[in-house]
C-alpha cells in the first residue's frame, strides 16, 4: 500500500458517511455500496429537448456491462410521461410523439427503476453530463442529491485515444479531434444502431467504452 492510499481511502470513507448523512430517503443507501467488480452502467435519455431547467426526459435505455461484455439481456428500456406535449423539432429527432409517451411511466416510479438497476455501478455514456444534469433534476426529490456513482464519458476516452497517436508537435492542449459519436463509432470499427434511440445510444456507448478499454489495456 503507498503512503498516499491510506489518505484517500479515508477520504473516500468520509465522502461516503457525509452522503449517507444527507440521503433522504435509506431505502436508496445501496447507492453507496461498493459497486461489483468491473461493471458499468451505460445510459441515455431522450428528452422533449435540450434545456435541463426546463425540459422532460421521456426516455431512458441502459445496460450492463460485466468486463468486456454488454449484457444485452440485462438491460431497462422505459417511456416516461412528461410533464407538457413534446415539441415537433424534438419528435423529428428522436420520433417519439406525445401519444407515445403518454401511458408512459410517471418520473417518480422509472427513477426508481433506474436506481435499482443501476445500483453502485459507474456510469458510462455519451455526452453523459447532459443525462446526468436531466436525471439528477429529476432525482433530486428523491435522494436529496445527485447521482453519486462515477460517471465516464466516452467521447473524453476517445479524446484521449487519439491525442496519444498524435505526433509530439501536434500534441497541443485544444487538439482538433472529431469527437462526433458516428465517427467515433467509425474509427473504432463499431456497428451502429439506429440513433436517438434510448437503448440503441446506451448500446452503441457501451461497445465504444468497452473497444477504448482494450485499446488502451483495460480489457
Amino acid at each position: 500500500m503507498s503512503a498516499a492510499t491510506g489518505p484517500r481511502r479515508w477520504l473516500a470513507q468520509l465522502r461516503r458517511r457525509w452522503l449517507l448523512y444527507h440521503l433522504a430517503d435509506p431505502a436508496y443507501a445501496f447507492l453507496f455500496d461498493p459497486p461489483p467488480p468491473g461493471e458499468w452502467v451505460a445510459l441515455d435519455c431522450e428528452t422533449t429537448g435540450l434545456n435541463v431547467r426546463s425540459d422532460d426526459i421521456i426516455a431512458i435505455g441502459a445496460v450492463r456491462i460485466a468486463g468486456n461484455r454488454i449484457l444485452t439481456s440485462q438491460r431497462l428500456e422505459l417511456l416516461v410521461r412528461p410533464g407538457k406535449d413534446v415539441p415537433a423539432e424534438s419528435v423529428r429527432i428522436h420520433r417519439l410523439r406525445s401519444r407515445d409517451v403518454a401511458q408512459g411511466l410517471p418520473l417518480g416510479e422509472a427513477m426508481h427503476q433506474l436506481l435499482h438497476f443501476i445500483g453502485s455501478r459507474p456510469l458510462v455514456g455519451y455526452f453523459l453530463e447532459f443525462d446526468v444534469a436531466m436525471l439528477n433534476r429529476a432525482l433530486w426529490p428523491l435522494l436529496g442529491m445527485g447521482l453519486p456513482q462515477q460517471k465516464i464519458e466516452v467521447s473524453a476516452l476517445y479524446y484521449d485515444h487519439k491525442f496519444r497517436q498524435l505526433p509530439p508537435y501536434q500534441q497541443q492542449a485544444n487538439a482538433d479531434i472529431d469527437l462526433r459519436f458516428a465517427k467515433l463509432m467509425d474509427d473504432l470499427g463499431l456497428p451502429q444502431r439506429e440513433a436517438h434511440d434510448a437503448l440503441n445510444d446506451a448500446v452503441m456507448a457501451a461497445l465504444a467504452f468497452v473497444k477504448l478499454r482494450h485499446l488502451r489495456g483495460g480489457g
